[in-house]
Order: C-alpha cells, then structure tokens, then sequence
C-alpha cells in the first residue's frame, strides 16, 4: 500500500487559503467551501489570484511542504519552501557530474531516450486504434523515424547534437499527434506546431497546463531525494530554471500529459467552449476547463502500473519519486547508469 500526500489546488479566483487549527480551510467571499486536514496536504498550489494567509505559510514551511504560485494558465511564478534539506555529499556529487562532459552526456542521453520511447509508444497505439488505413501508416512512418532518432541519439557525442535530434524527434512526434485526435475533434483541436509562451491553440494550451503541473511534481520528487533542482544534465542552466526538473519531466511528457489531453479531447471531456481567445492571439484555459482538467490530472496519478524496473505495482504519482531516487543512486555510484522509466 503506497501512502500519497495529495495536493491541494486552488483555482478559484479570490479565494482565500488559510490556517484553521490543524486544517488548510479556503473561503471564497467569506463562505467555506472546502477544509482539509494539514497531514492529508502534501503541497499547496495556486492558481492565479489567491490568498493565501501569513499564518499558512509558516506552517506549510516549518512542516516541508511547498507553496507554488501560478498564474491562471498554469505558467511558474513563485515556490516558498523552507530550509534545504538535502544531503550535501549528494549535491556535491551532483555538481561534479554536471562538470564532467562524459557524464552529463549520458545522463542527458537517458533523459531523451526516455522520451522517444515513450512518445513511439503514444503514437504505437494510436496507429493500433485508428480506423484509417493511410493514416495508420502515416503513424507507423512517425514510430519508425523516432526508432532512428533514438539511434542517432545514442550516437551523438556532444550534448549539442544530442539536443537537436530531440529537437527535429519532437518536431515529428507533434505532427503525427494530429492524427491521433479522432476526426470529429481535429478541427478544433489541430495542433499547429509547438506553440508556449503563449500558446497559439487549444491543443497546446491543453498540453502546456498539463506540462505545469507535471513540471511541479518532478520538482517535489527531486528536492524529497536531495538533489537539486536547478542544476540539470540535458537542459542547459539558466538562473530561476529548474533545470534537472525539465531533464526529468521528459520522460512522462508523453504518456502522463500528451495520453491525457488526447483523451480529454477524444472522450469529449474538454471542448472548445472550455478556452478563452486572449489579446495577441493567445488560447488560454478558462476556469470550467482548468477545473476539468485538475480533476482529471489527479484522478489519472492514482492509476497504477507495473514499473518497468521494480516490476512492483504503483500509482503513477510516484512515477517521479522513483526516477528521482534513481537519479540520486546514479550519481552516488550505486546504478551504474541512469534508466528512464519506460511505458509498456
């Protein structure tokens, strides 16, 4: 039996979270709409415009757990945590591998690899399910090209070359993700390219919120195994990037994120009346779509799978935690090399 601190999130704009006794209570316009026990919150997000009590805050610090602020499309903005906890010789350990090319190679790419097997593994099953023959052999084409980017990456030999087959693999991966939405919904959900800051359709902003808070997840399960988040292998440092965060994120972007909003959007779960058209041409989820898709993000963590290493069963909520812990032992010399999780 796996024990899973929940996090809590808030959405609603104006609400207001804050310390009950031993309870996390939001109010919204002076009315209480929910109260939860402290010990069952793992973490606090936000959402936007919300309140959140002084009081609050040194609690969930003094007990270690995070306080995230995003903004209302589920963009970054802010975590308050409390001192670091992590094991030092560990970190040291850390740095020393982020100094070493070789091994920041390989590390680097384990990450991509990771992410091509299981973005082959999405499209693999969309060709199985889809109904048209042409377009199934359009997927097959796209499975076959990530077979020989996954090649091409296990013999690049700079972390340059290594980040532009990823780039021209996901460029591919996202094109044939198109055909994967069944053709009722393709109108309103085609992606047109990787769009981000903004997202330019409801396709990628579906995909971008989900990105957020899968973003958020990787990040806990790094700081709770002691390394630290910002010093990564495959995503290049930059101040206020949580870099190691996105190295790990990479390997469930796929199958956690890109399986969800397809079927969201092929279940008609989500619809184009759950995005607002912003100024510029940005495609935002609206509050009813945010709620949707929260809902289905927390209720899809507590599937569960055989993890492809362990080969013990778990909810995919701790996915991350796993692979976390595996970083750790990879770079304290106990795993001779890094191993992605791999979907089956």
């Amino acid at each position: 039996m796996h024990q899973i601190q929940n996090t809590l999130y808030v959405m609603a704009p104006q609400a207001y979270a804050h310390l009950d006794n031993a309870t996390v209570r939001i109010d919204i316009d002076r009315e209480k709409k929910l109260q939860v026990p402290l010990h069952h919150v793992g973490g606090l997000v936000c959402f936007g415009n919300v309140m959140v009590s002084p009081a609050l805050m040194h609690r969930l610090a003094d007990e270690g757990k995070s306080l995230v602020l995003l903004d209302d499309s589920g963009h970054f903005k802010a975590r308050l945590e409390g001192p670091v906890s992590g094991n030092i010789l560990l970190r040291q350990a850390q740095h020393r591998a982020a100094s070493d090319a070789s091994v920041t190679l390989e590390i680097a790419r384990a990450c991509v690899a990771g992410k091509l097997r299981n973005s082959r593994a999405v499209l693999q099953r969309g060709a199985r399910e889809s109904g048209n023959e042409a377009e199934t052999a359009q997927l097959n084409r796209a499975v076959d090209n990530l077979a020989a980017s996954l090649r091409a990456a296990a013999a690049a030999t700079t972390a340059d070359e290594l980040r532009g087959v990823e780039g021209e693999a996901a460029r591919g991966y996202f094109e044939a993700l198109n055909l994967v939405v069944k053709a009722p919904f393709r109108a309103a959900f085609q992606l047109n390219g990787r769009t981000r800051r903004p997202p330019l359709d409801p396709f990628n902003a579906l995909i971008s919120f989900l990105y957020a808070m899968l973003m958020n997840d990787c990040r806990s399960a790094l700081e709770a195994a002691g390394l630290d988040p910002q010093l990564g292998f495959l995503h290049s440092v930059r101040p206020g990037r949580a870099a190691l965060a996105l190295d790990l994120q990479e390997e469930f972007r796929a199958i956690l994120c890109d399986r969800l909003a397809l079927t969201l959007i092929n279940r008609g779960q989500i619809g184009e009346k759950d995005f607002d058209l912003r100024e510029g041409g940005a495609v935002m989820l609206n509050d009813k779509g945010r709620r949707a898709v929260v809902a289905a993000w927390q209720e899809r963590k507590q599937e569960e799978v055989t993890h492809s290493l362990t080969e013990t069963k778990l909810p995919l909520a701790l996915l991350p935690f796993i692979q976390a812990r595996f970083i750790a032992r990879t770079l304290r010399g106990e795993m001779e090399s890094y191993l992605p999780y791999l979907a089956r």
